[in-house]
């Protein structure tokens, strides 16, 4: 009779480990366009954006930048809003901040490139 009600209560707990272990949510991986996107930022963007949250270097952070960019601009989803951020930088400046972005994205940056830089950005929420 012990034996089966150790064998209950060793059942039972062993069953509320797993069920408290499966609502865990596994970490995404990262795919291949992201990985690269945060290649391109580390070389292009990294000098001048954080990705930490209330962290100036020259430009505005870029952590939550997803986010800010579903309403930046009404009628504009975040991929529309960050694509022209990159591409034409003085059609978003962010108040508080001067003009000082590079204009030559569109011309530097491959289009596999400044798909990835889109990618990754889409990533930061």
């Amino acid at each position: 009779m012990k034996f089966q009600v150790l064998f209950m209560v060793l059942t039972a707990g062993s069953l509320a480990a797993c069920s408290a272990l499966s609502t865990v949510q596994p970490t995404p991986t990262p795919n291949a366009l992201v990985i690269q996107g945060r290649q391109v930022y580390v070389a292009h963007c990294a000098g001048c954006h954080a990705l930490e949250p209330n962290t100036t270097v020259i430009g505005p952070s870029l952590a939550g930048v997803a986010t800010r960019a579903e309403t930046r601009v009404q009628g504009e989803d975040a991929q529309t809003y960050i694509e022209t951020s990159v591409l034409n930088p003085s059609a978003y400046v962010v108040d508080g901040y001067k003009d000082v972005m590079p204009k030559n994205f569109a011309k530097d940056l491959s289009s596999d490139d400044f798909n990835a830089i889109v990618a990754f950005l889409l990533t930061q929420k």
